[in-house]
């Protein structure tokens, strides 16, 4: 068997040994794991997108709780990922940390399945009047919900990056492919996301909840079993550090002692391993850049101290972290606005009129389906002809920078919640207009009125929720990247609390005296308008931040491939040229 036969990158399989590049990884390998990633995320929206009608309908909560409620748990679920991340980089990797982890999730909706089915463990209601849950019911409730959100903490950041573990960068061919990997990724992810929106949504307000939990919870399980059937062909990637957070906060530290040091006029003369360190060692050289400087004295030769500097390659590893955090800080506005779906949006639409005939009515919850439909449409379009032509005019293999990527997305955002705000401001004319006054009164417009704010939130999602994954998976250090993948997870998951902290904030604020709330039980009554125009604003705001951010931000430089001839990496032959490759 001729060395070359083995991938380049230094993966191995379960066992630890090396792996052949024509036997294993590649999208064959990924035609298991994006099984897995449907069904998670129809469980996932299954739950997400009816909840605040479960916890009204149901529970019997009000508005406002019903939305912090909601935000609160979907924030866990995107914030949990940091700890799933940090064992699996640190620890268990990201094989072992998943398949603890999926455990945790599936014994989640088990319990939520129970919870919703089972009478005892649901609030009884007499002669129309209904008694809020017992202290039992709503703990077993909440406790189920936040074990699912466990197991998302341990699955969500490492099955993607697991995923893109299966592409070899080192090869040419492969390295082409992962282009396009995160694009298709989340197109299996937006088929889960439909068939929750469409199907479930519906099982659930006609069919019952048990039924309409339940089915996600046995498509969880069927996808675990396949999910494993491929276990011969994945790639394991090598922890080549034992605790890859440390440089995070030792380079800071080194940067203070070294504070009185003077930096040197040229970069080179800063602490660095020899290529062939690198080489041997089969971790990747990072290129100086010129920001963040006053890291750059953890880099500081020192002869007075015995012992060594920073690595520039440690120095800039922190640098990227940074810079990401300045990215994460300005996606924050933006994530506040995608927790409308399955919050606000959905209130608005319980409004409205709903009937499709003389005897079927949309729930409202099935409109969130337009926005997962328009990302299914979007994705092939945007892989299948925007890239190429986009590619064509810029020379990027992506076609455009993956900041541009977001920054098209904001826009579209934007857009977006100046049509939600637009149609509520038309709702509230049509409320005026037919003196509408209850709290269960159907205003006399189509709920399709909605269906705008929906699609574009859709269409935004193609370029700043892939563009995201992507760019901080790409972006983050090498041995960090389950964790570099949280700070997408986490801006969703601080969004949400954002979300519902801002609701709850403008209700008190404006909800004071004798005032009407502008996000009161009864949205007839209430001034939603106003809130989507405060939403409006500092949305729009936001952009001078991210634009600001996108400037400064200077892409990681890293050399796979060093030296002339022939060399030596993890016992494999390689035949290559100079090369420094900016990511």
């Amino acid at each position: 068997m001729e060395t070359n036969d083995y991938t380049q990158d230094g993966t191995v399989d379960l066992r630890g040994r090396p792996v052949l590049a024509s036997r294993t990884g590649k999208w064959k390998a990924c035609a298991f794991l994006v099984g897995y990633e449907a069904f998670e995320r129809m469980a996932f929206y299954g739950i997400a997108s009816n909840l605040v009608n479960y916890l009204t309908s149901q529970l019997h909560e009000d508005t406002v709780s019903s939305v912090r409620n909601v935000n609160s748990w979907s924030g866990s679920v995107w914030i949990t990922p940091i700890l799933g991340a940090y064992i699996a980089d640190t620890y268990l990797g990201r094989f072992w940390t998943f398949t603890v982890s999926s455990l945790i999730y599936v014994m989640g909706m088990i319990m939520l399945t129970t919870a919703v089915s089972l009478k005892s463990l649901k609030p009884t209601c007499r002669n129309g009047v209904c008694n809020k849950a017992s202290k039992l019911q709503f703990v077993f409730f909440y406790t189920s919900l936040y074990t699912v959100a466990l197991g998302a903490g341990g699955t969500k950041p490492n099955i993607s990056t697991f995923g893109a573990d299966q592409f070899d960068d080192f090869n040419p061919h492969e390295k082409e492919l992962k282009v396009s990997f995160f694009n298709w990724w989340m197109f299996s992810s937006f088929l889960g996301a439909l068939f929750a929106t469409l199907g479930l949504v519906y099982i659930q307000e006609n069919l019952g909840w048990g039924l309409g939990y339940g089915i996600p919870t046995v498509g969880l399980l069927f996808s675990l079993f396949v999910f494993y059937l491929g276990t011969p062909i994945y790639r394991h990637k090598v922890r080549k550090t034992k605790s890859p957070a440390r440089d995070l906060i030792q380079v800071p530290i080194t940067a203070l002692k070294n504070r009185k040091l003077q930096l040197p006029n040229n970069p080179s003369q800063l602490y660095e391993h020899e290529p062939r360190h690198y080489i041997n060692s089969g971790k990747r050289q990072v290129h100086y850049t010129p920001i963040f400087r006053f890291l750059d004295k953890a880099a500081v030769k020192d002869g007075n101290s015995g012992r060594p500097p920073c690595t520039v390659t440690q120095v800039e590893g922190t640098k990227l972290v940074l810079g990401m955090l300045l990215i994460w800080l300005v996606t924050l506005i933006p994530s506040t606005i995608w927790a409308q779906i399955n919050t606000l949006f959905l209130k608005q639409g319980t409004t409205l009129d709903r009937s499709l005939g003389s005897s079927f009515q949309i729930p409202a919850a099935s409109l969130g389906s337009f926005v997962t439909l328009s990302m299914l449409l979007s994705v092939p379009m945007y892989d299948c002809y925007f890239v190429p032509f986009m590619r064509e005019k810029t020379g990027n293999p992506r076609g455009i920078t993956l900041l541009q990527r977001l920054g098209i997305g904001f826009v579209i955002q934007v857009i977006a919640i100046a049509v939600a705000y637009a149609v509520e401001v038309r709702r509230m004319h049509v409320i005026r207009v037919h003196q509408v006054v209850g709290p269960k009164e159907i205003v006399p417009m189509n709920i399709f009125w909605l269906l705008p704010q929906y699609v574009l939130l859709g269409i935004a999602d193609v370029f700043n929720a892939i563009g995201l994954l992507e760019f901080f998976y790409d972006q983050s250090p090498e041995d960090m990247q389950s964790l570099g993948t949280t700070f997408f997870t986490s801006g969703i998951g601080v969004g949400n609390f954002l979300n519902s902290f801002l609701v709850t904030m403008v209700d008190k604020i404006t909800g004071r005296g004798e005032n009407k709330s502008w996000i009161g039980n009864n949205l007839n009554d209430s001034h939603l308008d106003y809130y989507y125009g405060f939403l409006l604003v500092l949305s729009t705001l936001n952009l001078g931040p991210f634009l600001w951010a996108s400037r400064k931000y200077v892409y990681k430089r890293e050399t796979k491939e060093v030296n002339e001839g022939c060399i030596e990496m993890e016992s494999k032959a390689l035949e290559i040229s100079p090369l420094g490759l900016q990511v």
